[in-house]
């Protein structure tokens, strides 16, 4: 942002690009802000230790993992939350916001926390988009001041979860669906923004915009982003 000002005008550059909304700082969760392992499995581990979830649920889980192709695919856990069949939400919101508070605040990376406020100052959109579950990014998009999320939207039915997942789910190719139509519906500018993301499923997203970044890359996503010419960074 140059310095200077016209003395002619009382436009002020910043504000008008926060009431365009034309510039997008599109940022993974998992390994990205929140370095590590990924949060729903912490998660897990959290119910667990409260007695939210116990052998049953871990052993559909392992039936499930074992009966899709390829075997034991993380992926296909994207697509099915096993353990939360029949769990009721509120119980899940409840849990989730107490992991956000005691797990997921202190882990954040200083590095991405000081890119979001620098985006935040240049007057950009801030956008989480994440294949994690909505009940774990609706508190930490609340406490980093973060107004719009994409992430996993589990379905319920009768009150309770049903164990699937509405679609689009946010990863891959979902992630490019659900950005290209916020894009449209905000007339945001694409070439123009920017994306931070670690791993192959956020490829689609990272090719959508003008600035991508490739942040802890994991699974073959380092050799991507020199194939590329994308930038890598290293956020602790």
């Amino acid at each position: 942002m140059q310095s200077h000002q016209i003395l002619t005008s009382t436009r002020n550059p910043v504000a008008e690009r926060r009431a365009q909304g034309a510039v997008a700082a599109l940022f993974d969760v998992d390994n990205t802000l929140l370095p590590g392992e990924a949060s729903e499995i912490r998660f897990f581990r959290f119910l667990w230790r409260r007695g939210l979830v116990g052998w049953g649920e871990l052993s559909r889980t392992v039936a499930w993992l074992a009966g899709h192709v390829p075997p034991f695919s993380c992926h296909s856990l994207r697509e099915r939350k096993v353990y939360l069949t029949g769990k009721r939400p509120v119980d899940i919101a409840a849990a989730a916001r107490e992991f956000c508070r005691t797990d997921m605040i202190g882990g954040l990376s200083p590095q991405g926390r000081a890119k979001l406020d620098e985006h935040r100052q240049a007057g950009h959109q801030l956008i989480l988009v994440t294949g994690a579950p909505d009940f774990l990014i609706a508190p930490l998009a609340e406490f980093l001041d973060v107004p719009t999320f994409f992430a996993a939207k589990p379905e319920q039915r009768d009150s309770v979860y049903t164990g699937a997942v509405i679609p689009p789910l946010p990863y891959g190719l979902g992630k490019r669906e659900l950005i290209l139509a916020h894009a449209q519906q905000q007339g945001l500018d694409l070439a123009g923004s920017y994306a931070y993301g670690d791993s192959p499923g956020d490829h689609d997203l990272l090719e959508l915009v003008g600035h991508p970044l490739v942040v802890n890359p994991i699974r073959g996503m380092g050799r991507t982003a020199r194939r590329k010419g994308w930038p890598i960074a290293r956020w602790a």
